[in-house]
């Protein structure tokens, strides 16, 4: 490129890269041109607090000198930490994308990030916000909000009584019995089922208040092994299925995603990655038990399927719940009716198409399957 070809080169657009954590806000403020070269005008930390962020935004006006080119605030979903922060600024009229961690991720290895710290993100959010057309971040109601913290508050609930009940457990088979732990003990797991059946109907009260989210989540409790918590949990988790393109997306983010470990002829165990949301994944394990039970077509020919093939049933209870969280986002992102035999016509059509059609090329082993 010469001299020429530099001077000639227009501005595009500013971002403002921010990395999020508890107690501070790491941010970059770079610019992309017209040859995509990008600049970084400005670099600094904030504190993450509601009374910094009338100051930040002065800080970014003073390093966007150019008034007429569009500025875009780019940070990852860690947690809730960048939620304050993002509301503020939509209530600004501001353009902000939310990106995943995992997207966020791997594009800083695809740069040549060898190195991890927050300057570094920053940097990368911010030159990741100027080469990618990324998706404007929209908040979600109130109400999704709300119902997260009552489904995380009830699988915290269920845990301390788990471990009451497996201290209680251990107190009746000792030796030695002591009747004032055990007393106590006792108080504790009636305390927390009164406590669960009251975060029950909380969340149910929720949802029957919310004309929106009400028959979305009824039509995703017809599916057999769903239940009003499971799905409930499942839409907070993912907050309505936002932020995810694509199933591929979602399977990721759950940590449904398969790791293969095959080098050469060496095969060693295909498993999934657990490097997601623990919570999607510990409510569907249930769900995933009664779908197969209550005779789900699809989960349980799929369960059929993989246990005829691995021989290992936690395999195949796995691929279910892979199987109900793809079937709830279908269902809610197209706002359809649920059709329990849907899977099973679409198979019986294709296998009806398959002796239709006559193969032209492949191999004879092709041709038989």
């Amino acid at each position: 490129m010469n001299k020429q070809d530099q001077n000639s080169a227009t501005l595009l657009r500013y971002c403002v890269g921010i990395d999020v954590s508890k107690d501070n806000l790491q941010v970059c403020v770079s610019l992309i041109d017209t040859n995509g070269k990008v600049t970084i005008k400005g670099s600094g930390k904030i504190n993450n607090k509601t009374t910094a962020f009338e100051s930040f935004l002065t800080w970014v006006d003073k390093h966007c000198k150019d008034k007429s080119l569009p500025v875009r605030f780019v940070m990852e979903s860690t947690g809730v930490y960048h939620e304050q922060l993002a509301w503020y600024l939509f209530q600004k009229d501001l353009a902000v994308s939310v990106v995943l961690p995992n997207k966020a991720k791997h594009y800083l290895k695809s740069i040549g990030n060898k190195s991890k710290n927050d300057s570094i993100d920053a940097r990368g959010l911010a030159q990741m916000g100027l080469e990618q057309n990324l998706k404007l971040w929209k908040p979600l109601s109130k109400n999704i909000y709300q119902l997260r913290m009552l489904t995380r508050h009830y699988q915290t609930l269920q845990e301390l009584k788990n471990q009451s009940e497996n201290q209680q457990h251990a107190i009746l088979h000792s030796q030695v019995i002591d009747k004032f732990t055990l007393k106590h003990l006792e108080k504790l797991i009636r305390l927390y089922d009164q406590q669960i059946d009251e975060t029950k109907q909380q969340i149910a009260k929720l949802i029957e208040k919310d004309t929106i989210l009400k028959p979305k989540i009824e039509q995703l409790c017809q599916i057999k092994g769903l239940g009003l918590l499971s799905v409930a949990t499942i839409i907070a988790e993912t907050n309505g299925f936002t932020g995810f393109e694509n199933i591929r997306q979602l399977v990721s983010f759950s940590g449904y995603d398969v790791v293969e470990n095959q080098s050469g002829n060496r095969v060693g165990k295909t498993r999934i990655s657990k490097k997601g949301s623990s919570r999607i994944r510990r409510i569907l394990h249930l769900p995933a038990f009664n779908a197969v039970r209550f005779g789900e077509p699809s989960c349980q020919a799929l369960f059929e399927r993989v246990f005829e093939r691995t021989q290992i049933k936690m395999k195949g209870y796995v691929a279910v719940q892979k199987k109900l969280l793809t079937k709830c986002y279908a269902i809610w992102k197209n706002d359809t009716q649920y059709d329990p035999n849907y899977n099973s016509n679409n198979v019986k059509e294709q296998k009806n198409m398959d002796k239709k059609i006559v193969p032209t090329s492949g191999t004879m082993q092709d041709i038989a399957a």
